[in-house]
């Protein structure tokens, strides 16, 4: 573009100032360093615990954990020629 990189530099953000205007430059210089930031963790593979507090939790969404679930548990099984259930006095017809 120009002989001095530094002139580019200057010139790239006169434009980037005229797009977006000034109240929204600093959201778009958090989303950017964001960005950055977890495309790098993901290529190095390092998680920052300081960035994990930053994050809200996500909720669970199974059930707790049932007490005993752990100890083995016997079923009897249902007999075959059982019918449905009948009340006390209820003739089968």
């Amino acid at each position: 573009m120009f002989r001095n990189p530094t002139t580019d530099l200057i010139v790239v953000l006169v434009i980037v100032l005229l797009i977006f205007g000034p109240k929204r430059l600093p959201g778009l210089g958090r989303q950017l360093g964001q960005g950055l930031r977890e495309f790098k963790d993901s290529i190095t593979g390092n998680s920052d615990d300081s960035a994990d507090e930053d994050r809200p939790e996500i909720a669970r969404t199974s059930a707790p954990p049932v007490p005993g679930a752990g100890e083995h548990v016997t079923v009897e099984p249902t007999p075959t020629n059982a019918g449905p259930a009948r009340e006390p006095g209820e003739r089968g017809v």
